[in-house]
């Protein structure tokens, strides 16, 4: 059973007025996530890749109702959530949290770690005085810290412990679906390493349903069990990460692993890299997204949208030239 089910989630911003008018020469709207469709299985983690400004984050944000959707549905444990009206929202973010990119800003600089972690645990379960305590000391001992640094400020704390604690405070609503906005990317490399492994450690204890959010395919190959591949607000591919990475089809997905250097060793030397940076989806042309960079794109490409279309099994891809 699906825990979370996107489908067709649209987000247009409309720049009229706007201070890029001057730049953008009358156009309008951008498109920053366009009739984005997946799933996530309950247990499972669904890598969203693709590069920065592709609309990753902005699906995230999305999901979890920090901003409104144009259109679109999302169903979480089979009840849809965009839909509800506000005094309902609190108990689905009580099942849905977020795990930031940077560690420092997402905390609040006056607030000892013991009120950052024990406000969730009074907001939904009114926990308080000893109690409270004693489950925060447990989230924070969890995660890798210790008890008494519940008792410290965020800027006493490094980077990596930083985000730790990010990680206490989004397990402490006990959480059925964790989305993780690249939360290792500000981080040194060992770090990293240490924090990935707590996530996969805190997923096969507690169960957790994930939507990890990178432009690492590293990282995301590591962790994901699925991986779905996002570009100028659309999604180009999706397919089990063992098939992304050994069998990928679209050229935009061959691209970034071209592009990632610990996988060269991996892909055949006339692999075609992707030209250019990726396009704003500013009124967007009718036809692929991609095209204006894609190394195989044929005159159809231009003005027909492709569909994310089942190519092989549990492997769907949005373009017209690959089978």
């Amino acid at each position: 059973m699906a825990q979370l089910e996107v489908k067709n989630l649209t987000k247009y911003f409309d720049l009229s007025g706007g201070p890029l008018d001057r730049w953008l020469r009358g156009t309008k709207m951008l498109k920053a996530v366009d009739h984005v469709s997946f799933s996530v299985e309950e247990g499972q983690t669904l890598g969203l890749v693709g590069e920065s400004g592709c609309g990753k984050s902005t699906t995230a944000r999305l999901i979890t109702r920090l901003i409104l959707a144009t259109e679109g549905e999302v169903y979480f444990a089979g009840r849809e959530i965009l839909s509800l009206p506000r005094r309902e929202v609190r108990e689905i973010r009580k099942n849905i949290q977020v795990v930031f990119q940077d560690p420092y800003a997402s905390l609040n600089p006056r607030m000892r770690v013991c009120e950052i972690v024990g406000r969730p645990l009074t907001l939904y379960y009114g926990l308080k005085g000893p109690k409270r305590t004693d489950q925060v000391a447990e989230l924070l001992e969890r995660v890798g810290l210790q008890a008494d640094h519940m008792y410290r400020y965020p800027h006493e704390f490094s980077g990596g412990q930083r985000q730790r604690i990010g990680i206490a405070r989004a397990l402490a609503s006990r959480p059925k679906l964790i989305i993780a906005d690249e939360p290792v990317s500000s981080l040194d490399v060992s770090v990293q390493a240490q924090v990935l492994n707590l996530f996969k450690k805190l997923q096969r204890e507690l169960k957790l349903t994930m939507l990890f959010i990178s432009h690492d395919l590293n990282v995301v190959e590591y962790l994901a069990d699925v991986v779905a591949v996002m570009y100028a607000g659309k999604i180009m591919e999706i397919a089990p990460v063992a098939e992304i990475f050994a069998h990928s089809l679209h050229p935009y997905t061959q691209g970034l692993i071209a592009s990632n250097p610990p996988l060269e060793s991996f892909m055949e030397k006339t692999t075609p890299r992707l030209k250019g940076e990726i396009n704003l989806p500013v009124n967007p042309a009718p036809g692929c997204r991609l095209e204006p960079r894609c190394p195989i794109r044929a005159e159809r490409c231009r003005n027909i949208e492709p569909a994310l279309e089942e190519k092989r099994s549990s492997h769907r891809v949005a373009c017209h030239e690959v089978g």
